[in-house]
């Protein structure tokens, strides 16, 4: 009537590097990204984090 529940039934790949080609355009936005100083966003996110807010508003 179960099906037999097993804690690692489920395997995802825990290194995406291997799935993305390496002249991808995903990996030049990742090196860009990587890049940016972490400064330019204490504005804002000025705590850290963001308030919480409903995802509607």
């Amino acid at each position: 009537m179960y099906i037999e529940y097993i804690m690692d039934q489920l395997t995802l790949p825990m290194d995406l590097q291997e799935d993305i080609p390496e002249n991808h355009l995903v990996r030049v936005i990742n090196d860009a990204v990587n890049r940016l100083p972490m400064k330019i966003f204490t504005p804002a996110y000025p705590r850290g984090r963001r308030d919480s807010c409903h995802p509607n508003l």
